[in-house]
């Protein structure tokens, strides 16, 4: 079964606006750091504090595997939307309420449109339905980036949480009116390609494999991995190199262009390749872009290079991981996608607050160390999940 190109897009397109209000936050530290009188590693505690709140997928779990994607997806967007109308408040209080009420709703949107795409395209080309459904982070900071930009420049920092509270806002009912409810289940690597059949969708709660749980602890690492240098991006092409807060909104549409490739490059190639191939290529690229950033020493051109090579290896790696993860357990994908979440939520949360406080001691080498080790255990667990039945 597949999905109809334009409801993929207006899925997409939702996911692209929460994803904004999120990924905007990192790469305009230096803003937010004026703004509030505080400091980088201040913002990057918060922000990996926050990412505990993702823990709130184990209690979705089950509704998605009932069917209930829709309505978790519009509550999420609805979150999304108030998170940035508390972040009006002006102090970094009200920021570290609003940001854990937008891990939330970004969350909780993102596990249930995995499992909304997952229970209804089969497993042998479902990279490509999700593949494009994840281009929405690029976007993000493709298109988005430049916008916060300008409404940074023309209204102040305020600027970007008031367009996001309505953008979110819109959204929530966009998906609420014209996403499909129904559902088919999705033919699994054992099913017959076409033997797609309607069954119950109230299914028992059944315990994750030992295959299941090396694939969901493997892509948690691999979020990781990403997280841990990405938060600390926009400070570190300040320190480094001096670049200002318009630069870094041109910086930040170079990621969004280099994860816009890598997306789509998951959609192309990875169901072809080899999703646990794409997934090893993307890990050993992000590698190379680590080493190429500490190689930069002082040259811009050099570091930024080395970035866009991290960021297209992480993106085209991970984004494949999600669909193992999908198939690790199809019986449960529901319950394994939002366990995979709240199990990333701790990785990643963890790997913020180290990122910061590692680069507040060690710059951009103690930031990368932490992203490398992160990134070796993520393979182990992938290896080791193919040789267990």
């Amino acid at each position: 079964m597949t999905i109809k190109a334009g409801t993929l897009a207006r899925l997409t397109g939702a996911k692209a606006v929460a994803n904004t209000a999120l990924r905007w936050i990192p790469p305009f530290l230096p803003t937010l750091e004026k703004a509030f009188g505080v400091s980088t590693t201040q913002l990057t505690t918060i922000i990996g504090a926050s990412e505990f709140a993702g823990l709130s997928t184990i209690a979705v779990g089950k509704h998605l595997d009932h069917g209930r994607e829709r309505l978790v997806m519009v509550s999420a967007l609805g979150l999304v939307s108030a998170s940035s109308i508390i972040a009006l408040g002006g102090s970094i209080t009200t920021f570290a309420i609003a940001f854990v009420v937008l891990i939330l709703g970004v969350s909780n949107f993102t596990v249930a449109g995995h499992a909304w795409i997952s229970h209804r395209v089969d497993y042998r080309w479902r990279a490509r339905s999700i593949g494009l459904f994840e281009t929405s982070w690029a976007f993000a900071l493709l298109i988005g980036a430049p916008i916060i930009a300008l409404l940074i420049t023309v209204f102040g920092w305020r600027g970007p949480f008031v367009a996001l509270a309505i953008a979110s806002a819109v959204s929530a009912v966009v998906v609420a009116t014209t996403l499909p409810v129904t559902r088919q289940t999705a033919a699994t690597e054992s099913d017959e390609i076409g033997d797609i059949s309607e069954r119950d969708v109230r299914v028992p709660r059944q315990p994750l494999t030992k295959r299941a749980w090396l694939v969901v602890f493997g892509s948690a690492l691999m979020a990781t991995a990403g997280l841990s240098v990405f938060v600390i991006s926009g400070t570190w092409l300040h320190d480094a190199f001096g670049v200002s807060t318009a630069g870094i909104g041109f910086a930040a549409m170079a990621f969004g262009g280099i994860e816009l490739l890598a997306s789509t490059s998951t959609a192309a190639f990875a169901d072809r390749l080899g999703k646990l191939r794409s997934t090893i290529a993307g890990l050993m690229t992000l590698v190379v872009g680590l080493a190429i950033m500490l190689s930069s020493n002082g040259h811009l051109a050099v570091g930024m290079v080395g970035l866009l090579i991290f960021l297209l290896g992480f993106e085209y790696g991970f984004v494949t991981s999600l669909s193992l993860t999908s198939e690790a357990m199809p019986e449960a994908r529901g319950t394994t996608l939002a366990l995979s979440n709240a199990i990333g939520t701790v990785a990643r949360g963890a790997g913020a607050i180290l990122s910061g406080w590692l680069y507040g001691l060690h710059g951009i080498a103690g930031t990368a160390s932490l992203s490398v080790c992160a990134a070796a255990v993520s393979l182990t667990c992938f290896v080791l999940s193919r040789r267990i039945r």
